[in-house]
């Protein structure tokens, strides 16, 4: 039997809280326990209240319908949902539910206290059960990627036998190619006193530092005395 008082902390809707928590008696899995419940408050006329309960396994939305007469529950499992927050405003504040697909679930009007409470227990579990399926991922992985060790008997010992000795015997020696005769460099005769003469003459002639007629009034000079 679950206990309404401890969900009246909050200035919840008496009313609201009997008869939702009535229901969610019949609804819950084994293991299971209801953790916060927050009632939605209009500020006008507030006959007719959504409320949302939270769980160690997921969130209950509890709609009224046909006037009160009838209840609708809709329940999201936390291994379904991305995220949840809220937003506070001028009358209340805004609880928002993400799922991994699909449209936000929106629920207007929820008390600030109430709301900050339903994040926190609501943030809670989702991150608690993020973390025990990471534990399992982890798990599944050193399963995957552990060693496995397989019996094999013991290879028999090969005896070697003996190896028969072989006397060296010298690699011949390479074949060396003769050297190719090279004839010397012939020697180049000293020049005679003529050509020396001639030879300097030109020089001068080529540097610009005697004119032609100079130039050939020399070399005549100089074959002439030949």
């Amino acid at each position: 039997m679950i206990l309404i008082d401890r969900f009246l902390s909050d200035e919840q809707d008496p009313k609201a809280v009997e008869k939702v928590l009535g229901k969610l008696n019949d609804m819950l899995s084994a293991n299971e326990e209801l953790i916060y419940m927050a009632v939605q408050k209009r500020p006008a006329v507030n006959i007719l209240p959504t409320c949302i309960v939270v769980s160690n396994k997921r969130i209950f939305y509890c709609e009224p319908g046909n006037f009160g007469i009838t209840m609708n529950f809709k329940d999201i499992s936390w291994k379904t949902i991305k995220e949840v927050s809220f937003k506070e405003e001028i009358f209340g504040s805004k609880f928002i539910c993400v799922p991994t697909y699909g449209e936000n679930i929106i629920t207007e009007y929820i008390p600030k206290v109430q709301a900050r409470k339903l994040y926190q227990a609501a943030h809670e579990q989702l991150e608690e059960f993020k973390e025990q399926q990471r534990q399992v991922e982890l798990e599944e992985r050193r399963s995957s990627t552990s060693p496995v060790t397989v019996n094999t008997a013991p290879t028999p010992a090969i005896e070697e036998e003996p190896i028969a000795f072989i006397p060296h015997t010298p690699a011949p020696s390479p074949y060396v190619a003769p050297t190719p005769y090279v004839a010397p460099a012939p020697v180049e005769e000293p020049e005679d006193e003529t050509t020396l003469k001639l030879r300097k003459l030109k020089t001068l002639y080529d540097k610009q530092l005697i004119t032609l007629e100079e130039y050939e009034a020399k070399k005549a000079s100089i074959l002439d005395s030949f």
